[in-house]
């Protein structure tokens, strides 16, 4: 399968090399899907445990009197564990990079990133917040929401931080990535300032619990959380693909993009919510991984081209991918224990962003 899609992508790149990407982003497009399936046929079968995947998938409907009991723990593991984990991880992922892919279409600049310019610190604090007052001053809140309340949290840190950022980032239609990178590192530094405030009001039970939640893994993976994730995280992509060619517009400048019909006040307000949203629930089920919103976009459009159609469904594909691969190796490389997948993402992701910097200065001679 994966040599029928390498043929048209082959077919496709001495065109790519004429300016016409379209069919080159469709093609790579259909690997990356390709990729993401073998991504997750890999992790399902990795770990400490050793299972057979595809065996496991072919007896699930088989009663549970008929197994043994080394192929009922098999199953176990595999659609308690192994599975949701994966789930949860390709979830992450794709809204990490989708929303990275959009906040540098909405500030026209590469460097832009959840988790660079302090969203993730935002909505990481919107989750410290509920888990420290879920019980007292946000009880009602916690009570109207249920499992969906700490989710919202993030997404309302998220939502505050993006609001101000753009704000402050932006001036005369025009964005500034120093001031939005100033203002990210000032906004994150408040931001654990009042986290710390937080923990110092916190009992012993409310501390166990941020700290379990600040391990910054998938390891937690169940089927609830999966499940808050989707439904927040599926909406907010959906959103996302459909500004596509509001973004695609918005490289002329807001100007020209409202002499093209775009409702640019529109289009930057559901930007802004979608990446609240989608930063938020990830924030939320595995804290914050760092550069996947960075390295995933940039690499993509160097390759497919700037076009947010392709863009986009592309980043969702790759980062989930990268962020499956991730948590895998972060299971098998120092097993039984687990490596935090937050060190992989930021081993492979601080030299790129340090690359792109250098290469916009022009100091690497590419």
């Amino acid at each position: 399968m994966t040599k029928i899609v390498l043929r048209p992508l082959q077919r496709h790149v001495a065109a790519a090399r004429d300016g016409d990407r379209a069919p080159l982003a469709r093609s790579a497009i259909a690997l990356l899907a390709v990729l993401l399936g073998c991504a997750m046929l890999v992790s399902l079968n990795s770990g400490a445990l050793e299972i057979q995947a595809l065996k496991v998938m072919a007896s699930a409907f088989d009663p549970p009197s008929t197994l043994s009991g080394e192929d009922l723990r098999d199953r176990i593991v595999f659609f308690q564990v192994r599975l949701p984990r994966v789930c949860l991880g390709a979830l992450v992922g794709a809204s990490l990079a989708v929303s990275g892919a959009v906040m540098q279409g909405l500030f026209r600049n590469p460097l832009a990133d959840p988790g660079i310019i302090g969203v993730s610190s935002g909505a990481g604090l919107g989750a410290a917040g509920f888990i420290i007052l879920g019980q007292s001053w946000l009880a009602p809140v916690a009570a109207l929401l249920g499992v969906f309340s700490l989710p919202v949290s993030a997404f309302v840190g998220a939502l505050l931080v993006t609001s101000l950022l753009y704000r402050i980032g932006t001036s005369d239609g025009l964005s500034s990535v120093a001031t939005m990178l100033l203002a990210g590192i000032a906004i994150s530094a408040l931001a654990m300032s009042m986290v710390g405030l937080l923990i110092f009001y916190a009992d012993d039970q409310q501390l166990r619990d941020l700290t379990f939640w600040n391990l910054g893994s998938l390891a937690g993976a169940s089927w609830e959380k999966v499940a808050t994730c989707a439904l927040i995280v599926s909406v907010a992509l959906v959103v996302a693909l459909s500004l596509s060619r509001g973004l695609n517009a918005l490289f002329l400048g807001e100007a020209a993009a409202g002499h093209l019909g775009i409702r640019v006040q529109r289009l930057k307000t559901l930007a802004i919510v979608a990446v609240a949203a989608a930063t938020g629930a990830s924030v939320a089920v595995s804290v914050g991984i760092g550069f996947v919103g960075i390295v995933v976009p940039h690499l993509l459009r160097l390759t497919i081209g700037p076009d947010h159609r392709y863009l986009l469904p592309a980043s969702a594909l790759l980062g989930a991918v990268m962020l499956i691969l991730a948590d895998t190796v972060s299971r098998i490389v120092v097993a039984p224990a687990e490596l935090p997948i937050g060190i992989l993402t930021a081993l492979a992701g601080a030299p790129f962003f340090l690359w792109i910097l250098l290469r916009r200065r022009g100091l690497t001679g590419l």
